[in-house]
């Protein structure tokens, strides 16, 4: 990986969109992060997102939310990837979507993981990216442990290193899996 001129570190609940050779960083252990890139603008973004549904937000069609938007829910943070395309004249579609994280971080016997926050916020990541037909290029999610992600701005690249509690695998993830 080239060094980038910018680096960001994202926390929990953060978002950023940028169209500048930049290196987006975070640590996710049940949290998502939703990588979005443009591949012939060369800009994207990152979100870091908690959990999957904003808990006051009401759902439905019509009027404008009046409540900030907020980037620890997943269906905000679409709203906010959709803003950002919506202010650099491009559509929605026309991004390739890379998800990380969603791990358990403690096993315990007799857990369903189907019932796992980490789980919960995978699903949901998947299931917003497809009803806004966006392009889903890798998904490095669930297991046990937790990430950390290097997203490449300019390149589109995600670096992840995966923390389990006996080994560590890293390597890069280019939508070539």
């Amino acid at each position: 990986m080239k060094h980038a001129d910018k680096k960001v570190f994202l926390h929990p609940g953060e978002f950023c969109f940028l169209n500048n050779a930049a290196h987006v960083h975070t640590i996710l252990g049940s949290c998502i992060s939703i990588t979005l890139w443009h591949p012939g603008l060369r800009i994207g973004g990152m979100c870091h997102f908690t959990l999957p549904k904003h808990p006051h937000r009401k759902h439905h069609l019509g009027k404008a939310e009046s409540a900030k938007l907020d980037g620890r829910y997943a269906d905000d943070v679409i709203k906010m990837f959709k803003q950002e395309v919506i202010k650099h004249g491009t559509n929605i579609t026309e991004y390739e979507a890379k998800i990380f994280g969603g791990g358990n971080m403690m096993k315990s016997e007799g857990q369903n993981i189907e019932d796992s926050i980490g789980t919960k916020n995978a699903a949901a990541a998947m299931q917003l990216l497809m009803a806004e037909n966006i392009p889903i290029q890798v998904a490095h999610v669930g297991e046990f442990g937790h990430r950390r992600i290097v997203f490449d701005v300019n390149s589109g690249d995600v670096w992840v290193r995966h923390t389990e509690a006996s080994s560590v695998k890293t390597g890069i993830i280019n939508g070539k899996v």
